[in-house]
């Protein structure tokens, strides 16, 4: 027979006899085991139904965007410029360094209701990258006052310690500034220890400054009140200098920027 014609009927026969098979024997794809149930995705909330302040710690946690064309415009310092960078919140954001400091080529990197992890992420951009002789940091306020949410004192001194040791390793002198004194917080009024939380602070920043050899400046004695809070002569709302708050403040930062000037790097 012819060989072709074998195969073929080899293959008929074999289909034929597949058709036969009783259907228990037949081959069954195996059940596909039953999956848990998965919870229902919660839809996040319009950007619509977000405030600015909101929409801004989404897209830029740190808001490197408030100084980027600032900073690239500013470009390096002079030969012989005795650059200073301030590092801050709102309360050096406002501080009028051209008032307080006259002639002086300090620069103001204050942002408003920042906290200390904040100020670290921008601290290349706004610092580092200005190649300052020196940079002043004051930060704490916001973190206690919980305006990026709850944070330990720790953690706290993790990012000034950070930002310290940053300054150090790229030849910028370092400055540390006391938590300036506050009782309560009008935008946050469930913190209710923040003096005790803000003394315990500034003894770290006090003892680790000295043993690290970073000049401290001590606003916090300078200023507060029997209660451990910012008085009125000095501050409409407990918390942010007035002129006459900064008239006390700008002395003993010259000091501590002259004393850093003095140090080797």
């Amino acid at each position: 027979m012819n060989p072709f014609k074998l195969r073929n009927v080899s293959l008929l026969a074999a289909a034929l006899a597949a058709l036969s098979i009783p259907a228990p024997f037949l081959a069954r794809s195996p059940k596909a085991a039953p999956q848990p149930a998965q919870p229902r995705a919660t839809a996040a909330a319009p950007s619509s139904q977000l405030s600015a302040r909101e929409q801004q710690l989404l897209t830029d946690f740190g808001n490197l965007a408030r100084f980027h064309d600032a900073d690239l415009k500013l470009g390096p310092p002079a030969p012989g410029e005795d650059r200073v960078v301030f590092m801050g919140d709102s309360i050096t954001q406002i501080w009028d360094l051209k008032k307080s400091f006259p002639g002086k080529p300090y620069i103001n990197r204050g942002i408003s209701g920042q906290t200390s992890p904040q100020m670290l992420l921008r601290f290349r951009q706004d610092v580092i990258d200005l190649k300052p002789k020196v940079v002043i940091i004051l930060a704490g306020t916001n973190d206690i006052a919980q305006n990026t949410g709850p944070m330990t004192l720790r953690q706290t001194e993790g990012d000034i310690v950070d930002m310290a040791q940053l300054a150090r390793f790229n030849g910028i002198r370092v400055v540390l500034c006391s938590v300036t004194p506050s009782v309560r917080f009008g935008w946050h009024p469930q913190v209710t220890d923040a003096a005790s939380k803000i003394a315990a602070v500034d003894q770290w920043l006090k003892a680790y400054a000295a043993s690290h050899h970073y000049v401290y400046v001590n606003y916090y004695s300078a200023l507060k009140d029997a209660a451990g809070g910012l008085p009125r002569k000095y501050s409409r709302d407990g918390v942010h200098p007035t002129a006459a708050g900064f008239a006390v403040m700008a002395p003993l930062a010259q000091a501590g920027i002259e004393k850093a000037l003095k140090k080797k790097n």
